[in-house]
């Protein structure tokens, strides 16, 4: 099943600056082959639902092995059944 989701995860107690958290993020989502866009306080994603979800969870695992002690996220996933949902389909 297709899906779209905004995915947001917030590195709790890393200090001011998350860069290097959310720049590991980015480049899990880039070897994984995903269509993605960041933006300001999160990141949108387009795939298989299973595979976001997949994801979601590789994501938490990679970042607390490297170190980080707390993460929360929020993650909202849109499915269809009238369409294929897409990111370009939501642009106005």
């Amino acid at each position: 099943m297709k899906a779209t989701a905004e995915l947001q995860i917030i590195p709790v107690g890393s200090g001011v600056s998350v860069r290097q958290e959310i720049s590991r993020v980015v480049e899990m989502l880039q070897d994984h082959g995903f269509f993605f866009e960041t933006h300001a306080s999160g990141t949108n994603i387009e795939g298989e639902l299973e595979d976001i979800l997949r994801l979601v969870k590789q994501l938490h695992e990679m970042l607390h092995k490297e170190g980080t002690v707390r993460l929360v996220s929020y993650l909202k996933l849109e499915t269809r059944t009238d369409k294929i949902p897409t990111l370009a389909g939501k642009r106005l």
